[in-house]
């Protein structure tokens, strides 16, 4: 069994800054790529950043310049660094990864349960 679990969630203020982690654990034999995805109210769930094994990252347009994502590989874990928070940025953040599984030794995408940034003042 696999199990991503985020934390780091809350409510800030507009240019506040705040920190996810999710941290993959379970029967896991390799993690391969990891990302973070983010669902407003009454909109379609879309990517905010994603990074390679080896440290390759990629950002959502919105994002660029603001949020960092990084990855602790021997911690199996995954962090995104948000700076300037924006009102629209409001949303449930959800971790993804790409993971083989020594269960099934069958690669997999799995989901974290979500947690809820609120940008307001």
């Amino acid at each position: 069994q696999v199990q991503l679990v985020e934390s780091g969630g809350g409510l800030v203020q507009p240019g506040g800054s705040l920190k996810l982690s999710c941290r993959a654990s379970g029967s896991i034999s390799v993690i391969y790529t990891m990302g973070w995805y983010r669902q407003a109210p009454g909109k379609q769930r879309e990517l905010v950043a994603g990074i390679t094994r080896r440290g390759v990252t990629d950002y959502a347009d919105s994002v660029k310049g603001r949020f960092t994502i990084s990855r602790d590989n021997a911690k199996n874990t995954v962090y995104l660094q948000m700076n300037m928070l924006k009102p629209e940025d409001t949303a449930v953040y959800y971790c993804n990864a790409n993971i083989r599984a020594t269960t099934t030794w069958n690669d997999a995408l799995y989901w974290g349960q979500g947690t809820q940034v609120t940008v307001s003042s």
